[in-house]
């Protein structure tokens, strides 16, 4: 199909050439897109025409403009100083539009198809309790990416990296295992993630008081970095419920991601052993106390600690280390490779990005970065229950969509349409307030 926009174009083209040809001028009908929709929506500047013509600028681009009529797609145009701005006719415009896309749908706007595939990383939040509105940019920037590129014609594939061996699922297997549900505040709602976050609370609080349970918690993750699969599997029973939870409010939000994809993966198939051996041969490896690190200053990286360990003292792997793993294999599958991460990110995705760059990967991945969502108070916690759930903050948009429709269109519509767009503008009300705020930008949450 013609876009009305290419349609314009190529209509000021063939008026302009016309009308110089008529003239007796000469010149190349370069158009340009001015600076400020004051000035039009295609500009065209007179400087080499008057040059062959021997005439001021000014006078040759009003000789032109003079010239201009109506057409199909020209509304009108206008001389200013040596440039003609020609202006759309709007009402064609919002019209052919309009019938467009009624006609294709979805399809609108489709690039054609580039035989690239991008991959791109988003949400990934630890799986220990509820998306909360503090990481809730993640999601929705990363879908919206994903979307922009599947409609631009890319093949797009969405993952969530599942981070099975931090110390936040080791939380919350210990408490799965060691606490009694009796024994926590009710959950506040019956969804799996709300029901399992009270264990993973009351852990973290044991955690701080007790010596005891701090290395019992600490085992936990030494034992999963090692790939132990007894507690790998003990891990997984604890986490995959609240991943079900995740998942159901993603959906919610209409955000599907296509894989998850379990950190310990990199562990099982010994890929960030090997990860670690090409690290040690760059040259610029070094070890302190038997742990292994890279000096990141010479690459830019400054700061108080410039050193990027990727391995402990006792051998085991850090997050960044398997990190490295997981985009390596994600290189493998894709042509592009696309990260949404939170500001708190930047030092680690440095360090990947150098380490990366150092042992030859070919394909680096963009960073998108994203500013928190903060309560007027500070910082939102989930393991100090200080949060706003990302569930919550749907409902309230939606109850307030549904009051509307209810006070606008409650005599026309039935009860199950009335919900039906109550949950579809509360949603894209959520959706469209995220997105419309660049994402380094703060945002500070208020149910006002």
């Amino acid at each position: 199909m013609q876009y009305p926009l290419d349609l314009f174009r190529k209509e000021v083209e063939t008026t302009l050439q016309s009308i110089l040809t008529s003239m007796g001028y000469t010149g190349e009908t370069r158009l340009e897109t001015p600076p400020s929709p004051d000035m039009g929506d295609l500009s065209f500047t007179c400087f080499s025409v008057a040059k062959t013509a021997k005439k001021p600028p000014t006078l040759v681009a009003e000789n032109i403009a003079t010239n201009v009529e109506p057409g199909k797609w020209i509304d009108h145009a206008d001389a200013t100083g040596g440039y003609i701005n020609f202006f759309i006719n709007t009402k064609r415009l919002i019209d052919y539009t309009i019938k467009m896309i009624r006609k294709m749908n979805e399809t609108y706007g489709m690039g054609e198809e580039k035989h690239e595939k991008v991959v791109v990383e988003h949400t990934s939040a630890n799986p220990n309790g509820p998306l909360h509105v503090g990481r809730a940019r993640n999601p929705i920037l990363g879908d919206t990416l994903v979307r922009l590129y599947r409609h631009a014609g890319y093949n797009v594939e969405s993952q969530f990296y599942v981070d099975d061996l931090g110390k936040q699922v080791a939380i919350l297997a210990w408490g799965v295992n060691n606490l009694d549900s009796d024994s926590l505040p009710k959950p506040c709602r019956e969804k799996p993630d709300h029901v399992l976050v009270r264990f993973y609370q009351q852990a973290y609080k044991l955690m701080e008081e007790n010596k005891d349970v701090e290395e019992e918690i600490n085992e936990f993750v030494r034992l999963c970095e090692k790939g132990d699969e007894t507690t790998l599997q003990k891990v997984k029973k604890a986490y995959e419920p609240v991943l079900k939870g995740i998942k159901q409010s993603l959906e919610r939000l209409n955000i599907c991601l296509d894989r998850f994809i379990p950190e310990s993966t990199f562990v099982r198939d010994k890929s960030v052993d090997r990860v670690v051996e090409v690290l040690k041969k760059t040259g610029y490896a070094e070890q302190e106390n038997g742990a292994w690190y890279i000096d990141l200053k010479p690459f830019g990286v400054t700061g108080r600690n410039t050193r990027f360990f990727f391995t402990r003292s006792d051998g085991t792997t850090l997050y960044a280390t398997r990190d490295i793993a997981y985009h390596l294999w994600k290189a493998q599958h894709a042509d592009k490779l696309i990260n949404v991460l939170g500001e708190d990110h930047k030092l680690e995705a440095k360090q990947v990005e150098t380490a990366l760059k150092l042992i030859g990967a070919e394909t680096i991945p963009k960073v998108v970065f994203y500013a928190f969502v903060t309560l007027p108070d500070g910082k939102m916690s989930t393991r100090r229950g200080r949060v706003v759930y990302l569930d919550d903050l749907v409902d309230e948009a939606v109850t307030k969509a549904y009051g509307e429709v209810k006070k606008r269109r409650g005599d026309e519509l039935t009860e199950e349409k009335i919900k039906r767009i109550a949950e579809f503008v509360g949603v894209g009300a959520i959706r469209y307030n995220i997105i419309k705020i660049q994402p380094e930008k703060d945002i500070v949450f208020k149910w006002e």
